[in-house]
């Protein structure tokens, strides 16, 4: 199903976004939010939705071991819940474990100097989760096909 898919990579202290292309095929960072509270994050997660033109919205959520939520996990969830309330668009969950650290090696791989790797990955870090969901569904597209 083709059309814009926009990923969140929840946190703390800020909220990275990034957004496929129409086909959803890539992600691409987008921006980051500054965390006000969870409905005023909801409601700016909610624009940059209608002004990306997305059909879905994907959020990233910490898993354990045994795979249920981490306690930021649960947050994730919280913050979803909220999107849903200001939007119609569907809403998933996507296991987003380690994508701050492929974020961060991924600006290794693509040679950006040390100094400049200490600034913030968040939109880079919902790129990866976004990618990584992207991936799976184009796996899955494929087995069927075959």
């Amino acid at each position: 199903m083709n059309g814009r898919i926009l990923g969140v990579d929840p946190g703390d202290k800020r909220i990275g976004l990034a957004v496929s292309d129409p086909t959803g095929t890539i992600a691409s960072p987008l921006r980051v939010i500054l965390h006000v509270s969870r409905i005023l994050d909801a409601a700016q997660i909610a624009q940059a939705a209608v002004e990306m033109d997305v059909r879905l919205i994907l959020v990233g959520q910490s898993l354990d071991d045994d795979g249920n939520p981490s306690p930021e996990g649960r947050k994730a969830m919280r913050l979803a819940d909220a999107v849903r309330q200001q939007t119609a668009l569907p809403v998933e969950m996507w296991d987003e474990s380690f994508s701050t650290q492929i974020a961060r090696q991924t600006r290794i791989a693509m040679g950006v100097a040390r100094k400049k790797r200490k600034g913030h990955m968040d939109e880079l870090a919902a790129a990866v989760i976004l990618q990584s969901y992207l991936d799976a569904q184009a796996s899955e597209t494929q087995e069927e096909a075959e």
